[in-house]
């Protein structure tokens, strides 16, 4: 079945397109595009926009605002970008890199959306043409959202203070057995003031690890001090099961993974 593909020069013009049914934003295409080849017959036409502030990447005080259609292959080349470097590389090989962007991902189900698991952690705001929200809450209503994206904006990382991890049976670009990205803050005695923990493939769609992050409060960065962290890492998480590993499997290992990301 052919699609038709209608390109509007902004973000409200795409968006009132978007009012008929059977359309989907085209961004990258990595995840519309397939599910119209896989025989999707939901698809019947693709609206995308050129506006130029999607593309843009702004770094100011401190603070990181990236367009919705900015590519992981951007982020990851981008020089003041390098903490999110890796989160980015995370994502499929050079070629799904090319395509695939920061606002697709948000979109992305499990075992996909490694980046946004690194948004989850960076506690991340999702700016739409309907307003902005913390990407917790956009996460949580993502399934029956029509709002375009159109960037994400985030604090940027103290110097190691963002640490990513992507676990996958099939090197360099395997689908995700688990992701894990954490924000860590210390104090000047080398205890943790603050902890934001985000997992990916741990539910349908990146989740906090909030029992594992109050356990760590006021912990130092060893064997001790994250071993009660570790034991309330899988807390109110409901790990998927499909093709690359089983729910049991990944609420096993994701203590093991934790833990040596936590120490690294």
């Amino acid at each position: 079945m052919a699609l038709a593909l209608q390109t509007f020069p902004t973000v409200r013009d795409a968006n009132a397109a978007l009012k008929v049914a059977g359309t989907r934003y085209l961004g990258g295409g990595t995840l519309v595009v397939r599910a119209a080849n896989e025989g999707d017959v939901a698809v019947s036409g693709l609206v995308r926009s050129t506006d130029p502030a999607l593309s843009a990447v702004e770094i100011a005080d401190g603070r990181v605002r990236i367009g919705a259609s900015v590519t992981m292959a951007a982020i990851a080349r981008h020089a003041e970008l390098g903490a999110l470097a890796k989160a980015a590389r995370a994502v499929g090989g050079p070629a799904v890199r090319n395509m695939a962007t920061v606002g697709g991902n948000l979109f992305a189900p499990a075992p996909y959306g490694d980046f946004a698991v690194a948004l989850l952690a960076l506690d991340a705001m999702v700016s739409t043409d309907d307003g902005e929200l913390p990407v917790e809450t956009f996460l949580g209503g993502r399934d029956n959202s029509r709002a375009i994206v159109t960037s994400v904006s985030f604090a940027l990382p103290k110097d190691d203070g963002f640490r990513f991890l992507k676990v996958s049976r099939i090197k360099p670009k395997g689908v995700s057995v688990l992701s894990i990205a954490v924000v860590l803050e210390q104090a000047g005695n080398g205890t943790i003031s603050s902890a934001r923990i985000a997992l990916g493939c741990m539910a349908d769609r990146p989740v906090r690890a909030r029992a594992a992050e109050k356990a760590l409060l006021g912990k130092t960065l060893d064997p001790n001090g994250i071993a009660a962290a570790l034991g309330a890492a899988g807390e109110g998480t409901s790990p998927i099961t499909d093709p690359i590993a089983s729910a049991w499997y990944r609420a096993e290992v994701l203590p093991v993974h934790l833990g040596r990301l936590l120490l690294s």
